[in-house]
């Protein structure tokens, strides 16, 4: 009788397989972080500018004010300029 050949095909096939699947697997997990810093950024984004609205909206209320209390009467009459 002829001794048994050990074959080691289906133990590399296994590992070869597990890599491509951890290969795969930090693929994705690095494209959703992408993902998430983007959306991140955004927010941020819309945050300052919407601080930069608010702020501005502020200051045209506070012009707004400053001009109805002004007091425009400068106590000369149209008549009597000639």
């Amino acid at each position: 009788m002829e001794p048994e050949k050990k074959s080691n095909g289906a133990l590399i096939g296994s590992i070869i397989i597990i890599v491509i699947l951890i290969i795969g697997g930090i693929y994705i997990w690095q494209t959703n972080v992408k993902e998430l810093q983007q959306k991140k950024q955004q927010q941020e984004q819309q945050t300052k500018t919407t601080k930069v609205d608010s702020t501005t909206l502020k200051e045209i209320d506070t012009l707004g004010q400053e001009i109805t209390s002004t007091d425009t009467s400068v106590g000369v009459s149209v008549d009597s300029i000639q």
